[in-house]
């Protein structure tokens, strides 16, 4: 992989685990999990040279964790990937990624 765009931490018009809380990092690594499988579901699995994955970001207020398309730059195939993943981001949870992320809580507040 030669390059890398980052594709955000959740769907843009959802709410997201806020650094800094105290569970930041478990629930911003199950997210981050829950919206790779949602863009598998839309654009399918990632096309050779281009891998979906969790980053982690330096922040002022510590390390962010975000989902980014790593891609082989002169991949054409593997760059279209990266694009639409980032351009064709969907707004919200579709009802599987509610469900996944439903379970994670659940499993939280039952400790």
């Amino acid at each position: 992989m030669n390059d890398w765009l980052d594709i955000g931490s959740s769907p843009p018009d959802e709410t997201c685990a806020q650094i800094g809380s105290p569970d930041y990092h478990d629930r911003a690594r199950v997210e981050c999990r829950v919206y790779i499988n949602l863009l598998r579901r839309i654009y399918g699995p990632e096309p050779d040279g281009a891998r979906l994955c969790i980053r982690r970001n330096a922040h002022d207020f510590g390390t962010n964790l975000s989902v980014a398309c790593c891609y082989e730059s002169g991949n054409q195939q593997a760059i279209d990937y990266a694009l639409l993943c980032d351009s064709g981001k969907p707004s919200e949870w579709d009802a599987q990624a509610k469900t996944e992320l439903g379970n994670y809580y659940k499993e939280i507040e039952d400790g």
